[in-house]
């Protein structure tokens, strides 16, 4: 049950990157545009050290065919990639998405399965304990707040106000605490199962970085701020790597 508390408050806390990134848009409006490609950065690199270095080194100490956890987190790559393309769920960072008026709704659908799936994420790492969880759960983060920010503005974009666009997609972030629960339950009806669900979040988190975030940083142009953008990158990595020696002492 302890676990579970936990999970829960990493849950409530990434759901509130959903009001961040739109305050900044209001706060800061074009101006954050230049230190978005670092949030780009930091989340591709979180995302990429959280697979490696937590959630499939966790999983493969935990599994008896360690071939199965590389099967497993291929198939929750290849499902990433599909749902991706049946729900046209692209992550539109910087809001210049070509869009029309029912792609708000797509793209709060798209994000609600999402974040939902992050629940279980969440819960299943916290199962493993917190050295996992607290990592999974920065990694979660850190990319909510590039993704908020791009639903935010294709909401606005598609005829939302800017007070509805906030309210649905908080509703929306708020589908992860769901996932929680729900992954609570099925962990405990499922004894196991947790072999199955952190390489699954491991293939997820791979396939985000590799197909939405890093070509989004190689389409900047300037070779300066790509320069920094890498050094951030690198940043995540090794934080996440800090935080797997510091959780192994």
């Amino acid at each position: 049950m302890t676990y579970f508390i936990y999970a829960l408050i990493a849950a409530l806390l990434v759901s509130l990157c959903s009001l961040i990134g739109a305050f900044s848009i209001f706060g800061l409006g074009q101006k954050f545009d230049k230190l978005l490609l670092f949030f780009v950065s930091f989340s591709a690199g979180s995302l990429i050290g959280g697979a490696f270095f937590h959630l499939l080194p966790e999983s493969l100490e935990l599994a008896e065919e360690p071939l199965n956890i590389f099967i497993y987190a291929l198939v929750g790559f290849c499902l990433f990639f599909v749902m991706e393309r049946v729900l046209r769920w692209r992550h539109c960072h910087k809001g210049h998405c070509e869009t029309h008026a029912h792609l708000g709704w797509l793209v709060l659908f798209g994000d609600g399965v999402h974040n939902f799936i992050d629940g279980l994420v969440i819960a299943a790492a916290f199962a493993a304990g917190p050295v996992v969880g607290i990592p999974v759960a920065i990694s979660i983060a850190s990319h909510e707040i590039p993704q908020e920010l791009g639903d935010f503005a294709v909401l606005v974009y598609s005829g939302f106000s800017k007070l509805k666009a906030l309210t649905y997609n908080f509703i929306s972030a708020l589908l992860s605490i769901i996932g929680v629960v729900f992954g609570y339950f099925l962990l405990n009806q499922f004894l196991g199962i947790n072999i199955f669900l952190l390489p699954f979040a491991a293939g997820g988190f791979i396939y985000i970085a590799a197909s939405d975030l890093i070509p989004e940083i190689h389409e900047e142009k300037s070779n300066l701020k790509a320069v920094y953008s890498f050094f951030v990158f690198l940043a995540a990595l090794i934080i996440m790597y800090a935080l797997k020696l510091v959780g192994s002492e």
